[in-house]
């Protein structure tokens, strides 16, 4: 039946239209956003998820940026605390030497100080972002002894979050305490025999002569130094290993980055092969929905021309 006041086939056509037209929009959306899932009325859920784990990437990204700045904390440290070594190492073969007959021990302490005055120098230097692992004042009101790198933020399955550390000893590794003195070459002792008072950094052994007090009270400076470079040697290894497992905690954090990103693109990209391809085929439904559209309005001119003289 035909009808002056319903077209039904123009109806048909343009509601087929419409939805053409619908879904060319959202197409289009999704090849100029590159996202299937933009917003939280495209999908809730894939939304919702996307955007927590999106936010916790961000939280990676500094626990990525602290990691950094702790391994510079740490190289300073354990670079200096190398250094170190070698000077003590240096300082100890002067006192074996020292310990030979006929040995000026004056000159051999002139030596010693210069070394000495190295020490305190390395030890000073070893400063990164205003911070001396090293050269401390345990005193300070700021002053921890125990630093904490931030090495991870994690979520559990009920939602909480927690950022884990990895954490340094300053006092086993300190070699100057400008506070106590009990720094590894600043902890002072004393001689048994000459009752001599001294530490790495502030030995003498200008005044020692060949007696046999003398000589043992060189032996025990001897034994002092080799224990201090004993600590020191342990000291870095400890910062040597704390390098290592912050080099590898960076490479995990930039895969699990990586992983994450990739997630998030699993759940809410377009695929840009598929939009296009189904871009293509609503842009021939819309020109074939045009083209019906017209021929159902033209079925009103025939009902018209009926009326034509």
């Amino acid at each position: 039946m035909t009808s002056i006041l319903t077209n039904v086939s123009a109806m048909t056509a343009l509601k087929s239209l419409q939805a053409t037209n619908k879904s060319l929009e959202e197409t289009q959306a999704r090849i100029s956003t590159g996202y299937r899932v933009a917003g939280a009325s495209d999908n809730a859920a894939y939304w919702s998820i996307a955007t927590t784990m999106r936010s916790d990437n961000k939280a990676l990204l500094t626990v990525q940026d602290a990691l950094g700045l702790g391994a510079s904390k740490i190289d300073i440290a354990y670079t200096a605390t190398n250094s170190a070594i070698d000077v003590v190492d240096e300082i100890k073969s002067k006192l074996v030497a020292a310990r030979e007959p006929g040995v000026d021990r004056a000159k051999v302490q002139a030596e010693i100080t210069q070394l000495q005055q190295q020490l305190v120098g390395i030890a000073a230097s070893a400063s990164f972002s205003g911070e001396n692992w090293l050269s401390v004042d345990s005193s300070d009101p700021d002053y921890n002894d125990t630093k904490a790198i931030v090495a991870s933020f994690a979520r559990a399955s009920d939602g909480t979050v927690s950022i884990g550390t990895i954490s340094i000893s300053v006092n086993s590794s300190k070699l100057y305490d400008e506070a106590d003195q009990s720094g590894l070459l600043d902890t002072e002792t004393t001689t048994t025999n000459g009752g001599v008072t001294y530490s790495v950094s502030t030995l003498d052994i200008s005044t020692l002569a060949s007696s046999d007090a003398d000589l043992a009270d060189l032996d025990e400076m001897i034994s002092y130094v080799d224990a201090a470079l004993q600590a020191m040697t342990n000291s870095a290894s400890d910062l040597g290993a704390a390098k290592s497992r912050i080099s590898l905690q960076v490479d995990f954090v930039n895969n699990l980055m990586d992983a994450i990103d990739r997630g998030v693109g699993t759940l809410v990209d377009a695929d840009m092969n598929e939009e296009s391809t189904r871009l293509q085929a609503l842009q021939v439904q819309q020109q074939l929905g045009i083209q019906g559209l017209s021929i159902a309005n033209s079925s009103v001119q025939g009902i018209l021309s009926l009326f034509q003289g």
